[in-house]
């Protein structure tokens, strides 16, 4: 009889316990590594008849913002390829939530496209990743 009576407060703090924390595992995206900064290398002395070369210039990305959640894929995924920053991101999508590497998030289930992983490279431009 002592036994069952022992038995019956460890099942209730148990079965509190089973009940807690269930918004799911969290999520640490793989951290990228550091930019790495090369030393200059001296530059060759220029001829007096070349010309320099004008800079290469990078158009920025800007789209009309998109409402709402993710619904057109292939628009989405051209925008991805363009490699944007993740400001340009929060521009065109601002009602998807943007979770880049080193950001901590709760790694629950969400169908409507709502909320993208992205992967970035060194430069800090988005590269790919996943909704989830």
């Amino acid at each position: 009889m002592r036994r069952s009576l022992l038995l019956v407060p460890l099942c209730s703090v148990l079965a509190l316990l089973a009940g807690c924390g269930n918004k799911g595992p969290l999520y640490m995206p793989k951290a990228t590594p550091a930019a790495t900064v090369h030393p200059a290398t001296p530059a060759a002395p220029a001829t007096p008849a070349a010309k320099p070369a004008a800079p290469a210039v990078i158009t920025p990305v800007t789209p009309a913002p998109v409402h709402g959640f993710v619904t057109d894929m292939t628009a989405f995924n051209t925008f991805i390829a363009a490699h944007p920053t993740p400001d340009q991101f929060r521009a065109a999508y601002p009602d998807v939530l943007l979770v880049l590497p080193g950001t901590i998030a709760t790694r629950e289930l969400r169908t409507n496209n709502s909320r993208y992983f992205a992967e970035v490279d060194t430069n800090g431009r988005i590269t790919g990743g996943k909704f989830m």
